[in-house]
Formats: C-alpha cells, structure tokens, sequence
C-alpha cells in the first residue's frame, strides 16, 4: 500500500514520494536474488499471511441497535496496511467501536503493523475507558515497538444507541457525515500515530438523525485517478455519497466504489481501498424489517 497522506502535518508530500521512491527498486532487486524454489516459498508465506490478515477482519455486514455497518475491503496486493474493525459492545447500554485505518509503507511490514493495531485496540476495547485516553495510550504502545518514521493515521470511534457518535481522528483523511443539509467533513483532531509518543487527542461529538451516515475510506479510495491523470479527491468522494443520503449501508459504501471504478476507467487499484459506511437507520426501516423477518417466520412454519 502507499505511505498514507498524514493530515495535519507540514510538508508531508515530499517525505511520502521519498518512500514510494525506494520501496520499489529494492523489492525487485531483493526478487531478482531468490532462486525459483526461495519465490515459490515466499508466495506461499505471502499466500498465508493474507488468509490470516482476513481472518482478523469483522463480518462485513454488522447490525446493532437501530446501526446498519458495512465495509469493503479491498487490498491492491496479496497483503494490505489498510485497518478495519468493528466492536461490538459487551452488555446492552454500551457502544458500538468503529476503526478504520493506514499503516504506512508497503507489503509485509504494514500487513505487520496493522496486526499490532488490531491487538491493541482489541485489548483496549475491554478496558473502560474514555475514547481519548485510549487512543493516546495506543499511540504510545505504537511509538514504543516502532521504529523511527513509521506510523498510521487512524479514525476511532463509537457510536451509541441513541445515534450519538464520538470520534477522534489521528491524522487521518476527514470523514464524511451525510445528511438530509448536505454533508459535511468531521476533520482530523489530533496527529497520527506512531509520531511522538506524548501525543493528546480530542474527541468529537455529533448525533445522527435517521437516514444520517458516518462514511469512512482510505486513501487509495480518494487519491484513485483518472485516464487523465486528474485525482477523484475528497470532494468527489463526498458528491457521491451526498447523492446516496438515506441508502443502506450496503448500498452506499458499493455505489460510491462503483463510481471510482468508473472514474478510474477500470484501471486495477494500485493502493489499498477501504471504505466503511455506518447508517442510523429510520423507524420505519427497522419496522419493515422486524415484519419481512416475522412473515418469513411464519411462511416456514406454515411450509413445516
């Protein structure tokens, strides 16, 4: 995967291109050295390592309360430095925990980093704590077993029953809050990852109304271009989903991949793509739903 676009810190575009610039050369003279039985051996690492990097992701499609959940997660190589993950709460009165990341690097050693964040935030998520303090304490663990310029842009969050959400963004790229006014970027509150370990982070708060969505995405979904060369940006993203307020979140997380697909032409992804809905469903829907479940009951019983 490409090194993310940290936001919130300068100059940050000149020390991306340094390292896609020597990532490359030195992956294919390192694949030049290997005889065919030392390839064949590593493909079948590399084959094993992705089986389990999926294994640690959550089901793709998640209810909780009155919250429709659905991710797309898709690796432009064989293992990905992309993070998602779901948490569901432990009793009835407690929050569902969303995170959506991007490690930076490529290949093997951010498919690594990104297990160390799926550990950590998974022993976290147990502990009682406010949403700040946690990812402060996961940033200095990260600082602590990382070497120097290595890091990860991270959106965490939770979501409540009564459609409240709470997020703190680790320099990561803005969600996108979509809504019946239009939608609106919830931009990053504090730095990434992995920089200084003494970092602090704010949360934000907003509610969700019904037919609202948080959308979440990395940057191989913004940064996908065109035959051109022109970038899909940020601004395309949230076009597209403005266009889908009040979609499931199935729908809206395929309809905006389906309009970067056509944008980029068809083009293969060269950067991981990840993209995460979380819908506040409306009154009506859950009725619907709760009845169309109910009348298949009773189709099967009668069928019995």
């Amino acid at each position: 995967m490409a090194t993310p676009r940290p936001q919130g810190l300068p100059n940050a575009q000149p020390f991306n291109a340094a390292l896609s610039l020597v990532s490359d050369p030195l992956m294919q003279l390192a694949l030049g050295c290997l005889s065919s039985d030392e390839q064949r051996a590593l493909e079948r690492d590399l084959a094993l390592a992705s089986q389990v990097q999926r294994q640690l992701l959550p089901p793709r499609d998640l209810r909780f309360s009155d919250w429709q959940i659905h991710y797309q997660y898709n690796p432009a190589g064989i293992v990905s430095g992309d993070y998602c993950d779901l948490i569901p709460p432990t009793n009835e009165d407690g929050k569902l925990m969303f995170l959506l990341g991007d490690v930076s690097g490529k290949g093997v050693a951010a498919s690594l980093l990104m297990t160390h964040l799926h550990a950590t935030f998974r022993t976290l998520a147990s502990m009682d704590l406010e949403l700040q303090t946690l990812t402060g304490i996961a940033n200095r663990l990260f600082c602590e077993s990382t070497s120097a310029g290595q890091y990860a842009t991270l959106v965490c969050g939770r979501a409540s029953a009564t459609g409240e959400v709470e997020i703190v963004s680790a320099g990561h790229l803005p969600a996108l809050l979509v809504t019946a006014n239009g939608v609106k970027e919830l931009s990053a509150t504090g730095i990434p990852l992995g920089i200084f370990s003494t970092s602090t982070y704010t949360v934000h708060r907003t509610q969700l109304r019904p037919g609202d969505s948080l959308f979440l995405f990395t940057d191989g979904v913004s940064e996908a271009y065109d035959p051109s060369g022109c970038e899909y940006g940020i601004a395309g993203l949230a076009r597209s989903a403005g266009e889908r307020y009040r979609w499931a979140a199935d729908e809206l997380v395929s309809g905006c991949r389906e309009d970067v697909e056509r944008y980029s032409g068809g083009a293969r992804p060269t950067d991981d793509q990840t993209l995460l809905a979380i819908h506040f469903t409306e009154a009506e829907d859950v009725t619907f739903q709760a009845m169309a479940a109910q009348r298949e009951v009773e189709f099967l019983s009668e069928g019995a």
